[in-house]
């Protein structure tokens, strides 16, 4: 199985591209998954631009040509997200839009972050949004709080236990999911 960790901010100055790493590296000790980590900020998608739905797959940009490769190589992803204003970022939101047949029968989980919240808010709402592509999100999450506190000098994301034992049991439950839904495509 093939799991993508996909780092969602694009914004200048962001941190949950040490997050992802983190939990990149925390996921392929685990062993459950193939792991790779996918950057969103590397695919430049602008706001969405394909004159054709994205259930007919008829990409005429290189950008959506090169974003459906990526996600068509995964079987599960841990989308890691921050929270603005209570939402998952407009990036998330906009390149789970670009696709669709993409996103069908895989499972998803979540590692927030942001504040006290921890991004639970946005990844509620999230969750929302990926049912519509078909995919199964899971209960299970990694909700990290006031995130910036975490981050050392070296611009090194620092877990601790809890964080450790939530991502655990969060990728076990994303390994079953992931070889039922496999089935279904």
């Amino acid at each position: 199985m093939k799991l993508q960790t996909i780092a969602c901010s694009t914004r200048p100055g962001r941190i949950g591209l040490s997050i992802a790493q983190w939990f990149h590296e925390f996921s392929s000790k685990h062993g459950g998954f193939d792991c790779s980590l996918v950057d969103l900020a590397a695919f430049e998608l602008p706001v969405f631009d394909e004159p054709a739905h994205p259930m007919l797959q008829q990409y005429t940009h290189d950008h959506t040509k090169k974003w459906s490769a990526s996600v068509s190589e995964a079987d599960a992803y841990v989308f890691v997200l921050p929270e603005y204003n209570y939402f998952p970022p407009p990036s998330f939101v906009n390149a789970i839009n670009y696709l669709y047949r993409e996103w069908n029968y895989k499972p998803c989980c979540f590692v927030s972050y942001g504040g006290v919240s921890g991004g639970l808010r946005s990844a509620q709402a999230a969750k929302q949004l990926v049912t519509t592509v078909k995919m199964m999100p899971m209960v299970e999450g990694v909700m990290i709080q006031m995130a910036g506190k975490r981050i050392n000098e070296s611009k090194v994301f620092q877990a601790d236990d809890h964080l450790d034992s939530s991502a655990t049991a969060m990728l076990d439950e994303l390994a079953k999911w992931a070889t039922s839904l496999k089935t279904m495509r």
